[in-house]
C-alpha cells in the first residue's frame, strides 16, 4: 500500500490525442474562459457601482457571479495547461486543491440558489414585510450561510481523501475528482462515505428542499393572486429556475459519469459531459440574468452606449 502523502502526482488519463488540433482547442477554451471572466466581472461591477442595485436580491446575485468566477478559475487554468501538455499529470497538492475548488463551487451554487429562492419567496408571498424581514444583518447572515458551510464541509472531505492510503495514481478524468481519488484507496473508506453523505445532505439536499418548499409557496400565491403578482413572479423567478435546471442537469451528468459504467458512451461525450456544469453554468448565469432582468439590462445598455460614444469621439479626434 502507498500512502497518499507519498503520491507526488496523479495522471489524468481521459485526455484525447488531438495532435495539432490542440492549439485550436486551446484557443477555443481560452476564448470561453475570457468570455466567462468578462461577463461575470461586468455584472459584479454593475451591481457594486450602482446604488440602485444595492438590494438583497442583487447582493445574492452578485454572490452567484463571484462563485462562477471561483468555479471556472478552479478548472480553466489547469485545463488549458493540460491541453497543451503531452503528459497529463498534476501534482498531488494541486489535485486536492482542485477537488476542493470544484466541490465547494458546486455546494455554494446550490446554497446560493436556495437563498435566492427564499428571497423571492419573501418578496412575492410577503411583500409588505420584505424590507423589515430582509434587513442588512439578515442579508449578511444569509451570505455567511451561502459560503461558510460548503467551504467547511468540502474542506473536511478533501482532508479525509488526502489522508487515504492509495494503490494507484491514475484518474480517468480531465480534472481531479474526489470520487475518482477515493476509488484508488487501499484502506477502508467507510468514514469518507458516511461523512460525504452527511455533507451532501447539508450542502445539496437541504438547499434543494428549501427551493422546492419556497416554489410551492410561490406557486400557491400565483394561483390565487392577481395578474400583477403572477407577472412579478414570472419576471424574477424564470431566470432563477432556468439557472437551477441548467446546473442540476450538469450535476446529473457528473454523477452519472463518476458512479456508473459509461463505457458504451462515446469517449468524447464522456469527456465533455462532466465539464458541463463547470463551463456552461458560469456563462449561462450572467447571460440569463443580464438579458432577463430589466434593471441590469438597462444599465449594461447605457454603459455600452457610453463606451461606444467615447470610442467614436476618440476616433473622430484621431482623424482630425
Amino acid at each position: 500500500m502507498v500512502n497518499s502523502t507519498q503520491v507526488s502526482y496523479f495522471v489524468l488519463s481521459a485526455y484525447l490525442d488531438t495532435g495539432v488540433l490542440r492549439y485550436l482547442l486551446f484557443l477555443v477554451v481560452l476564448a470561453l474562459y475570457a468570455v466567462i471572466l468578462a461577463a461575470n466581472v461586468l455584472l459584479i461591477l454593475v451591481i457594486c457601482v450602482n446604488r440602485s442595485l444595492h438590494e438583497p436580491m442583487y447582493m445574492f446575485l452578485c454572490s452567484l457571479f463571484v462563485n462562477e468566477l471561483y468555479g471556472s478559475t478552479g478548472l480553466f487554468p489547469s485545463l488549458l495547461l493540460q491541453i497543451l501538455s503531452d503528459i497529463h499529470t498534476v501534482s498531488a497538492p494541486l489535485c486536492f486543491l482542485q477537488v476542493f475548488c470544484v466541490y465547494s463551487y458546486g455546494s455554494v451554487e446550490f446554497t446560493n440558489l436556495a437563498v435566492m429562492s427564499y428571497d423571492r419567496y419573501v418578496a412575492i408571498c410577503c411583500p409588505l414585510q420584505y424590507k423589515s424581514s430582509m434587513r442588512s444583518t439578515k442579508v449578511v447572515f444569509l451570505m455567511a450561510v451561502i459560503w461558510l458551510p460548503p467551504f467547511v464541509a468540502v474542506g473536511v472531505t478533501t482532508c479525509l481523501s488526502a489522508s487515504l492510503q492509495l494503490c494507484g495514481n491514475i484518474i480517468n478524468r480531465v480534472y481531479c475528482d474526489n470520487y475518482a481519488v477515493v476509488k484508488l484507496a487501499c484502506s477502508d473508506t467507510s468514514i469518507n462515505n458516511v461523512y460525504e453523505l452527511v455533507a451532501a445532505s447539508l450542502t445539496v439536499y437541504v438547499p434543494v428542499l428549501v427551493i422546492l418548499f419556497t416554489y410551492m409557496k410561490i406557486l400557491k400565491v400565483c394561483l390565487t393572486g392577481s395578474r400583477q403578482t403572477r407577472q412579478k413572479a414570472a419576471s424574477t423567478c424564470s431566470p432563477h429556475l432556468a439557472a437551477l435546471l441548467n446546473f442540476s442537469c450538469g450535476v446529473c451528468f457528473e454523477v452519472l459519469q463518476s458512479r456508473f459504467d459509461m463505457s458504451a458512451v462515446p469517449k468524447l461525450l464522456r469527456v465533455v459531459l462532466p465539464l458541463y456544469f463547470l463551463t456552461c453554468q458560469p456563462l449561462f448565469n450572467p447571460v440569463m440574468y443580464g438579458l432577463n432582468m430589466s434593471s441590469i439590462r438597462h444599465i449594461c445598455k447605457s454603459l455600452f452606449l457610453q463606451f461606444a460614444e467615447s470610442f467614436r469621439k476618440t476616433i473622430t479626434m484621431a482623424d482630425l
